[in-house]
């Protein structure tokens, strides 16, 4: 199975150089940055990146993390799609990881990552716990947790949603509703950064609220007004 890691950036230069790092030992077919119109130097690091790396290319759309990674999609060729936020880092060999779960089961039609943080902190070791029970518990995963799909399924269900927040949450909603997920036990490391900057606490509090509005059918448009980095 040829796989396509699609990564939206938008102002990453202090994150992004750490994750395309590890993606030589991921062993991906196929690389996709896709750039909403950063400001830093982001571009040049991705450029950089991809001139030295033969499957890896840049492009750029109007900003938007959900239409950036429809945008990444379009333009692919891999067989599976796995979505990457610029600031997460994928496991070694997750392609072939991904890979095996797929083939072990060909009804599935995508999956998720365990996650944990690169804060070992007992904030991030709580955090990062409940965030995998709860997916592995609900079948729905975030963005976090480096979603994947099969190619098919994806144009299928028309790909992400192009809404302000949520999008990981409403197609991973979707997915599922779709076929087997799988839940990998192997885990991406990411940024504490949102949470060292409002504070854990503080942060909980506003992801339940937001989630519990959100599925109480409050408008993601409307629920960008309280969080503070949409995409």
């Amino acid at each position: 199975m040829a796989i396509t890691v699609v990564i939206p950036t938008l102002n990453e230069e202090k994150n992004l150089p750490r994750t395309l790092a590890r993606l030589s030992a991921a062993a991906l077919r196929e690389i996709i940055i896709v750039d909403g119109g950063s400001t830093d130097s982001t571009v040049s690091l991705a450029e950089e990146f991809c001139a030295r790396t033969f499957n890896a290319r840049i492009m750029t759309s109007s900003r938007g993390r959900a239409r950036q990674m429809n945008e990444g999609a379009k333009a692919s060729q891999g067989e599976i799609l796995l979505f990457l936020h610029a600031d997460t880092q994928l496991p070694a060999q997750a392609g072939p990881i991904i890979e095996l779960a797929l083939s072990k089961h060909p009804s599935t039609v995508g999956g998720h990552f365990n996650v944990r943080f690169d804060n070992s902190s007992v904030w991030g070791r709580v955090i990062s716990f409940f965030m995998n029970r709860r997916s592995r518990l609900t079948g729905i995963a975030t963005g976090d947790q480096a979603l994947f799909v099969r190619r098919h399924v994806f144009e299928l269900l028309g790909g992400f949603s192009e809404i302000p927040l949520m999008e990981d949450i409403e197609f991973s909603s979707r997915m599922q509703q779709a076929g087997r997920t799988v839940a990998l036990r192997d885990a991406v490391v990411t940024s504490f950064r949102r949470w060292d900057t409002q504070g854990p606490l503080r942060t909980i509090l506003l992801m339940w609220a937001l989630r519990f509005l959100y599925w109480a059918g409050v408008s993601p448009h409307r629920l960008k007004n309280f969080y503070a980095t949409i995409r």
